[in-house]
């Protein structure tokens, strides 16, 4: 039986250490009243279980982050921003087939 790792939410105050503490994370900016976050939620949760140990993937609610989202200029959602030994690196606004997302985090690990 396997365990099913998902994307979990973290708060503005962690997130800060989550960067220092991984080479490689995935930051999905969302919100509860999102539709088209809806779509984009489950392939986070499948990027999360398919590069466990490889990459750290995340959702941050910008209704309870609002501080974060404005850090990284957060303007429209979903917004997911990839982050390589804490730094921005990559940027997708709006909904994105998996493999646009496996892909990006695919050429990351490479570098």
């Amino acid at each position: 039986m396997s365990i099913t790792t998902k994307a979990e939410y973290v708060q503005e105050n962690d997130f800060a250490q989550l960067l220092e503490d991984e080479n490689l994370v995935v930051a999905d900016y969302t919100a509860t009243w999102c539709g088209p976050c809806r779509l984009v939620s489950p392939l986070m949760d499948r990027l999360a279980e398919e590069y466990q140990g490889k990459a750290k993937v995340v959702k941050i609610d910008i209704d309870q982050n609002p501080n974060n989202a404005k850090q990284y200029n957060i303007r429209s959602i979903p917004s997911v921003l990839i982050f390589k030994n804490g730094k921005l690196a990559e940027q997708f606004v709006g909904k994105a087939p998996y493999e646009t997302f496996s892909n990006a985090l695919e050429k990351h690990l490479l570098l």
